[in-house]
């Protein structure tokens, strides 16, 4: 095990050994033929689309940092939307996808429906944030270049984003053959600003421009710990169109009556989660302002124990959340990390905390999808999540990469279809101006 020396280390050389480390996941975890990526590093594992949209949006980030070259990365990047652009679209349950979305697992091998999933909506929207961030990212006059723009622009232009509406007034949350759309939409602040805006975008099958405007009349906004905020109790719904879209000083109408804006709030979000695990009101092991990070992550499994005299719930996969939970003491040190850009004086204390407290829980400088310090492992330290998870590295990567360099942000600025949609939801000020 390669751990961390982080009380020797400045904060960009331990920055650099994580983002270095979560890079390599899908170096590792990755189908080189048709560019899928493994969901978790678990043996068996099918790919998951919103990781290969993380995958392509690190790629950049890998040249860059010097970690590959930039053929080697168009090459990985060709292969992936190669494979979308000639997979299989229809009805049937063993596509891949549907009016030009797809299912949210595939078939690492053969690009086919897993675990009889759903046709995603948000998960097909992250992949689709990763193949602009490309077609902006490779711009030179050069063969595998100007196919990977041709593609990413005609990948995006397929899909049938009001489709996805399913006859009501918001986009609902996915499809499968053998029952049509999922019976819900979304409801509240989530990670679905990036599809608000690509759908509002599309040249072909737009969103309806009321639909942005009915989804945010369901947002939450509290005051908690003095804060207030759009609520959202997970942190990675703080993170995910963020790690995108830069939305420091732009401001829908939302905002714009609060004041604020998604930046803004992600920092306060941040703060409240700290704050939560500072108080720590329902007495886990472990917590503490340096120790938190509670989304959306692997879990201990769904179980009852008594601990301490105390009876204690815990879940296996589960979106997690403060400060009304659920919450059973399992918290992931990517989501601390991956707040950087946000507050980096809390997401570098949390760093160093974790590094020299729980080691455990990192694997050849790699965090793990959580570790639960309540459920301890027959004295041998916190119970930790077995492997890795791609959503998790890439976030990490990705964020590191937006507070080191904007790198992320300063693409995605350069995309035409991410600034009309931005426009199109009513988003002023700030860049766009």
């Amino acid at each position: 095990m390669i751990l961390p020396k982080s009380s020797n280390q400045s904060d960009d050389e331990l920055l650099e050994l994580f983002q270095h480390a979560a890079f390599d996941y899908f170096l590792e975890q990755s189908n080189p033929e048709n560019g899928l990526v493994a969901d978790t590093s678990r043996a068996g594992s099918p790919a998951s689309i919103a990781v290969v949209g993380f995958a392509l949006s690190c790629y950049p980030v890998g040249v860059e940092r010097g970690w590959m070259t930039r053929a080697e990365a168009a090459a990985r990047t060709l292969a992936t939307l190669r494979f979308f652009g000639s997979s299989s679209q229809s009805e049937l349950p063993d596509a891949t996808g549907f009016k030009g979305f797809y299912y949210h697992f595939l078939d690492m091998k053969v690009g086919r429906r897993a675990w009889n999933c759903e046709v995603s909506v948000i998960d097909t929207t992250l992949l689709l944030a990763g193949i602009l961030t490309a077609g902006v990212y490779f711009g030179e006059n050069e063969p595998n270049e100007d196919e990977i723009r041709g593609l990413a622009d005609s990948l995006y232009r397929r899909v049938d984003f009001d489709w996805a509406c399913g006859g009501e007034r918001t986009a609902r949350q996915g499809w499968k053959p053998e029952g049509g759309f999922i019976h819900y939409g979304w409801n509240g602040y989530d990670e679905a600003i990036v599809l608000y805006v690509l759908g509002l975008a599309s040249p072909t099958c737009p969103l309806p421009e009321h639909s942005y405007i009915e989804w945010t009349g369901t947002y939450q906004w509290e005051n908690i710990y003095d804060l207030e905020f759009l609520y959202a109790g997970p942190l990675f719904i703080h993170h995910y169109s963020q790690a995108w879209i830069d939305f420091s000083g732009i401001r829908d109408r939302f905002m714009r009556e609060k004041k604020s804006d998604y930046f803004e709030n992600s920092r306060r979000a941040t703060y409240v989660q700290r704050e939560y695990a500072r108080r720590n009101p329902r007495e886990f092991a472990g917590y503490g302002k340096d120790c938190w990070g509670i989304t959306a992550n692997d879990g201990p499994g769904f179980r009852k124990l008594k601990i301490e005299g105390r009876e204690r719930r815990f879940f296996g996969y589960a979106a997690r959340g403060v400060p009304y939970g659920p919450d059973d003491g399992t918290i992931d040190p990517c989501a601390a990390l991956a707040s950087l850009p946000f507050a980096p004086e809390l997401a570098l204390s949390a760093l160093r905390h974790l590094c020299s407290r729980y080691p455990e829980a990192i694997r050849n400088a790699r965090f793990t999808s959580g570790f639960n310090a309540t459920l301890s492992d027959r004295g041998q330290g916190a119970w930790v999540s077995e492997g890795c998870f791609g959503l998790d590295q890439g976030i990490i990567v990705m964020m590191i990469e937006n507070y080191r360099s904007g790198l992320i942000w300063k693409l995605t600025r350069q995309c035409p279809y991410i600034v009309k949609g931005l426009r199109r939801a009513g988003f002023s000020g700030g860049w766009l101006s």
